[in-house]
């Protein structure tokens, strides 16, 4: 979260504690847990979880399917609440915040690429990457939406709707919107695993493309050690917990 004035406005505003983060962390994760239904049928999916994610890293998050690797994601980035712990995103208590306000805190602050590309059919490329920054009342909303669009190579797509574009090309519109507002914190689960394995690769070298150009910092969960490879850092979760955090060997 680059913009510390807006920070300061939320805080103001709704009332809640910015701290300082420990070390420069942009995120800092201390004991969460996160439980599904009550005993005796309650489910743990996330037990102690303790991580800090520095500025400008790019971190891996690997692991089998049902390790809790997009439990924790949608944790870190505020849209499931832990069941215990706290989360901490630039200094921003995320569990001093209601609804509207974590979607307020979320708003251009953090992007989020997913599997499944999330385009509104309805529509245009360029209609679609311009949505976030509408929503947050930017008055250029279009015309940086059509820069980034020809960022990720589709300037010449920008009003074609999302069944006229091939899955590798709706990708790079989800990529678009979530970088269009400059956040200073992307996520990205298993963002190939729609797609082939030339494009899936094609997609990844954007995404890492863009995280170098933007300094922002990069998140990405997958099951591919290929993949988090990629990344600086490599997070290994397993059956909820934090089996391994080391440097990219």
């Amino acid at each position: 979260m680059r913009d510390g004035q807006s920070l300061a406005t939320i805080h103001i505003a709704l009332g809640v504690t910015i701290s300082s983060p420990t070390d420069s962390a942009l995120i800092e994760a201390r004991n969460v847990s996160l439980s599904l239904g009550r005993a005796p049928a309650r489910v743990d999916i996330l037990r102690g979880i303790d991580l800090s994610v520095s500025a400008d890293e790019s971190v891996a998050l690997l692991g089998p399917s049902g390790s809790g690797k997009s439990s924790l994601m949608a944790v870190l980035a505020g849209l499931e609440r832990p069941s215990g712990g706290t989360v901490t995103v630039a200094g921003l208590d995320f569990a001093a915040l209601d609804e509207d306000a974590l979607a307020i805190a979320r708003r251009g602050r953090i992007g989020i690429v997913l599997q499944a590309f999330h385009l509104l059919p309805t529509m245009t490329a360029l209609e679609n990457v311009a949505v976030p920054l509408e929503l947050a009342g930017a008055r250029d909303a279009f015309e940086r939406a059509e820069t980034e669009l020809a960022a990720v190579g589709l300037g010449h797509r920008t009003g074609h709707y999302p069944a006229q574009l091939s899955g590798g090309e709706q990708q790079r519109v989800a990529i678009a919107r979530a970088l269009v507002a400059a956040p200073a914190l992307i996520f990205a689960d298993e963002p190939t695993g729609n797609l082939d394995t030339a494009t899936g690769a094609a997609i990844m070298d954007l995404l890492f493309e863009r995280h170098a150009a933007s300094g922002t910092t990069l998140f990405v969960i997958t099951h591919d050690p290929a993949l988090a490879a990629r990344c600086a850092r490599v997070v290994t979760l397993a059956d909820g917990r934090i089996a391994t955090d080391r440097p990219r060997a």
